[in-house]
């Protein structure tokens, strides 16, 4: 599979769902607030592949789900998510989104925040019209796990100790739980037995991992336009990610000490030279050994599910989460 291959080849089979979940999407987002509808107006004019909506879907399809409710947790998952970045970008100042201004560089972050809380609150009020309890159980862990990714994330930043195990807690808790939430919310609509439940819910982790890996990738080695964020964001930061976690390990004492004053104190002055030893010392290859490493683990844990076209696209975003460039 080509980068150019776009996910909405890879997601034809559930074209009309999506569609379906997009106009949820605009009617559960609509309220009195003016405020409230031009932030999430503009939220949802900026794009996103929807991932994780996508996926619930998906997997239901190959699980043969065809109540209304998948609709609904799919916009709900949606909400979770895009709560989740309207959050982030306030907490990292970050100005750029898919190629877009971000809500807090246009509304502020005080606007940003509050309608994250509003995304936030919807989310819940649409789940418990699902009136499942198990649904219920899923989606508050979700939310709470990923609110710890959050202080965990910040608790690592411009800290050059932080080893790639306590790398791998944040992308387990910040990105991998809403992954693993939307393929297990498929499964028990489905009322499928605990081994395929527990066999789609790993799915969903691993490949939200290998996604979140090549996130990390492509801010060293990914174009910024294509990307449509700033390059070195991460650095700017003082986000210690694989990437620099792998130069720490196995660079020069000159490097190391480099890529540590870079994360202590953030900013992009270094940028050439740190991206010089991520070369040297193989950091990007290791990251992209270690993304392959969870597609791929995720394509063999689904190899049992019955033929679809379903399973296709399932299997064909592993191959996507590793090929994207952006």
């Amino acid at each position: 599979m080509t980068a150019s291959t776009s996910s909405q080849n890879l997601l034809a089979a559930i074209a009309d769902d999506m569609r379906q979940v997009d106009q949820l999407i605009r009617d559960r987002l609509a309220s009195e607030v003016v405020l409230i509808n031009q932030i999430s107006e503009y939220i949802i004019g900026a794009g996103g592949k929807r991932l994780r909506p996508a996926l619930l879907l998906l997997v239901a399809g190959a699980l043969g789900v065809k109540s209304a409710a998948r609709h609904e947790l799919a916009a709900v998952v949606e909400f979770i998510h895009t709560s989740t970045l309207l959050h982030d970008d306030v907490v990292d100042e970050s100005d750029l989104r898919r190629g877009k201004k971000t809500a807090n560089a246009l509304f502020g972050n005080a606007a940003s925040v509050l309608v994250g809380d509003f995304l936030y609150s919807r989310s819940f009020q649409m789940m418990v019209s699902v009136d499942n309890m198990r649904v219920m159980q899923i989606l508050a862990r979700a939310t709470n796990v990923i609110a710890e990714g959050e202080v965990l994330q910040l608790l690592n930043m411009h800290d050059p100790d932080v080893d790639e195990a306590r790398y791998l807690q944040v992308i387990q808790y910040k990105t991998a739980t809403l992954f693993e939430a939307a393929t297990q919310l498929a499964a028990v609509l489905a009322g499928a037995d605990a081994a395929t439940e527990a066999a789609v819910t790993e799915y969903g982790g691993r490949l939200g991992t290998a996604f979140q890996l090549m996130d990390d990738w492509l801010d060293y080695a990914g174009d910024s336009a294509a990307m449509g964020k700033n390059a070195g964001d991460d650095l700017r930061e003082g986000k210690p990610t694989l990437p620099l976690i792998h130069v720490l390990r196995h660079g020069t004492p000159v490097e190391q000490q480099l890529v540590r004053e870079a994360i202590e104190n953030g900013g992009t002055e270094k940028f050439e030279p740190i991206l010089a030893a991520i070369t040297r010392t193989g950091a990007l290859d290791y990251t992209l050994a270690r993304a392959e490493a969870e597609a791929n683990a995720a394509a063999k844990i689904i190899s049992t599910l019955p033929s679809s076209t379903y399973k296709e696209s399932l299997l064909q975003l592993c191959s996507y989460s590793i090929t994207r460039r952006t």
